[in-house]
């Protein structure tokens, strides 16, 4: 397990964070269709907190993605970095999710966030900016589609329908059991949003949320546990 200080320079302030998005923000590349589904390292990333004891925790998990296979996996803890604001909630997470990646002992190839991308308010979330600092490719599947609107998918496997900032798609719905609550995928970084649907399809073959995102969090949570202090 990797401890981690507030970096030197962090954002302190929403305005601040923000200044940090507006740079940032222009350098997402959106015009990458990304690794074909089902090959080379897939990894997902989660974080947990302790609000009472300043502590978060994160997890990188890597699979191998054809066969969901663990291939490593490292944690990383620190203090809390950023105060809660909605939209901002990446400048909590940024340095022990980084963290986390550089431990790992094999590069994490495709970064699955739980979380948004695109599907921001200001077009920059966690994926977006996890894969533009670590220049990975990288998407969001998330369990709810936060501000944005949608119509609920066809009840089947795999039926999709799109996530909406008034006329602008954002990300998808994605069905990924049969009639069971959709999860909502946007792109991060380096990646198209088909093929961010097939990513997550193919990291769902039992379960409603991906493998990934199911492996990282039993990690960050147990990370958790065992930094905090009883």
């Amino acid at each position: 397990m990797t401890t981690v200080r507030i970096p030197a320079g962090w954002p302190a302030t929403e305005e601040q964070a923000r200044a940090v998005q507006d740079e940032l923000r222009t350098q997402v590349v959106l015009d990458e269709p990304g690794p074909p589904p089902g090959t080379g390292h897939v990894t997902g990333v989660d974080v947990a907190y302790d609000d009472e004891r300043d502590v978060v925790a994160a997890a990188a998990v890597v699979l191998d993605a054809a066969t969901l296979e663990v291939v490593a996996e490292a944690t990383a803890v620190g203090r809390i970095s950023f105060p809660y604001v909605p939209g901002l909630l990446a400048f909590r997470e940024i340095p022990t999710v980084l963290a986390a990646l550089d431990a790992l002992a094999c590069p994490p190839g495709l970064v699955v966030c739980d979380g948004y991308g695109l599907a921001h308010p200001r077009r920059f979330g966690l994926a977006s900016h996890l894969g533009v600092l670590t220049g990975l490719p990288t998407i969001g599947v998330a369990k709810n589609p936060f501000t944005f609107a949608y119509d609920d998918p066809g009840a089947a496997r795999g039926s999709t329908s799109p996530l909406l900032a008034d006329t602008e798609e954002v990300g998808r719905a994605l069905r990924t059991r049969d009639a069971v609550k959709p999860v909502f995928v946007s792109v991060g970084h380096r990646m198209d949003l088909a093929n961010a649907c097939a990513h997550t399809l193919a990291l769902t073959p039992k379960y409603r949320l991906p493998e990934t995102t199911r492996r990282a969090d039993a990690l960050c949570r147990t990370a958790l546990r065992d930094a905090a202090p009883r």
